[in-house]
């Protein structure tokens, strides 16, 4: 999924693309509704981005379609999606709003199983954090620009 937005006269390109990880554990509905709560907090999906009908993303998957139905309804009952009969499903207008113990918590499991794997990957979390550091400082600088 691309969104092209012109600034000034340069063209920006951004893309989203759902990727699932059948081994991580996360169930794959799961899997999905983090990918796009994710999406929306990097800002790479915004209100009115929409997205891949549930038939679509269940082939681009090679996944179950009652597996994108549950988790495209959970999103839904959060706020986060609106669906319109005969257009698609699109980012809502709304913001997410998770109680500070749950992003706490959501946020605990997205460092452990990224420290997990990279462990596995045979990186250490130095590694991590001074990625992590690079990653802050290049969208840091990409944003002066805007």
């Amino acid at each position: 999924m691309k969104r092209i937005g012109k600034t000034g006269d340069r063209i920006a390109v951004q893309s989203f693309a759902f990727r699932l990880d059948a081994h991580s554990g996360v169930p794959m509905y799961r899997q999905i509704i983090d990918q796009v709560r994710g999406g929306i907090a990097s800002g790479l999906l915004v209100t009115g981005d929409q997205l891949p009908t549930m038939r679509q993303l269940a082939v681009d998957l090679a996944i179950n379609p009652n597996t994108v139905v549950r988790a495209y309804r959970e999103l839904e009952l959060g706020g986060l999606l609106e669906t319109h009969q005969g257009t698609g499903t699109f980012i809502s207008t709304q913001k997410m709003n998770r109680a500070d113990v749950e992003r706490e918590r959501q946020l605990t499991q997205i460092v452990g199983d990224c420290v997990s794997r990279a462990g596995a990957a045979g990186f250490t979390v130095d590694d991590l954090i001074e990625e992590l550091r690079e990653l802050a400082q290049s969208r840091r600088k990409g944003e002066e620009r805007s």
